[in-house]
């Protein structure tokens, strides 16, 4: 769904497209900060840091990323320290 006009959602590129491309970095490293703690403020309670690393990271990146070998990996991790 798109309720933007053209107008509107031309205006929006030009003026992003205007910053340079540290700001647009900047911008998007923000945002995903932003995400990631709103993903984080919906956990429940008492997980693990594995578990809210797997959590993040498969509502973050489901079917994009391999959830079970990252955790896998994760778990690797830990038992090498």
């Amino acid at each position: 769904m798109n309720d933007t006009s053209p107008e509107i959602a031309k205006l929006v590129r030009d003026q992003l497209l205007a910053r340079t491309g540290s700001e647009r970095l900047q911008m998007a490293s923000r945002m995903f900060d932003v995400a990631r703690k709103i993903a984080l403020a919906s956990f429940p309670p008492g997980l693990s840091e594995v578990e809210k690393k797997v959590l993040l990271c498969s509502r973050l990146y489901e079917g994009e990323v391999d959830i079970q070998g990252f955790k896998q990996h994760l778990i690797r991790m830990i038992e090498a320290d």
